[in-house]
């Protein structure tokens, strides 16, 4: 990927295509933890190709592409998110159908839903996208502590969604109560 863009810093076009390409579900998958519809998430993706055309020339490392791009990414995704806090919704919005997927893949979207934006788009960058936690920290601008903490949470916040807050205790016996009889 870092013949890509260095041939796409040069101007050559083909190469740059190739790196959206290469780059569009991991783009997909970002802006979907942050929006809630694919027109959003499509306008989000648009506009990071544009900007990612225009200033690739501030790019200072090939190396780093993945990571600015996806900067860009989040920045986009915000400002449609903050285009909409000063937009009034109806109470009633139809529902949209949407694509067929197996159950695990939409108990999976379900239970990321539930989770707050901030804890959620460190999920799919971790698990999904596979950064590291510096860049991660780097990207949303964070410090690195405060991105393992909020993995952590997150984690422990799926596991309650998943499996119930009073599965497990910490001695591993399930919720019951000793000399409780069901």
């Amino acid at each position: 990927m870092k013949y890509l863009v260095n041939q796409a810093m040069k101007g050559d076009a083909d190469a740059f295509l190739e790196l959206m390409e290469k780059n569009s579900l991991s783009m997909y998958k970002v802006a979907r933890a942050i929006l809630n519809n694919d027109e959003d998430v499509a306008d989000a993706i648009q506009d990071t190709i544009l900007t990612c055309f225009e200033k690739l020339h501030t790019l200072k490392k090939a190396e780093y592409f993945k990571t600015w791009m996806t900067r860009i990414l989040i920045n986009e995704c915000n400002k449609i998110l903050r285009h909409y806090k000063n937009i009034q919704l109806p109470e009633f919005m139809p529902e949209i159908p949407r694509q067929d997927m197996s159950i695990a893949e939409v108990e999976f979207k379900e239970m990321l839903e539930l989770i707050d934006e901030k804890y959620r788009v460190i999920l799919i960058l971790y698990y999904v996208d596979g950064f590291k936690l510096q860049d991660i920290a780097e990207m949303l601008e964070l410090n690195e502590n405060t991105v393992k903490t909020r993995l952590s949470r997150a984690r422990a916040h799926l596991g309650e969604l998943y499996f119930g807050n009073h599965c497990i205790n910490h001695t591993g016996m399930s919720g019951k109560k000793e000399g409780m009889i069901l």
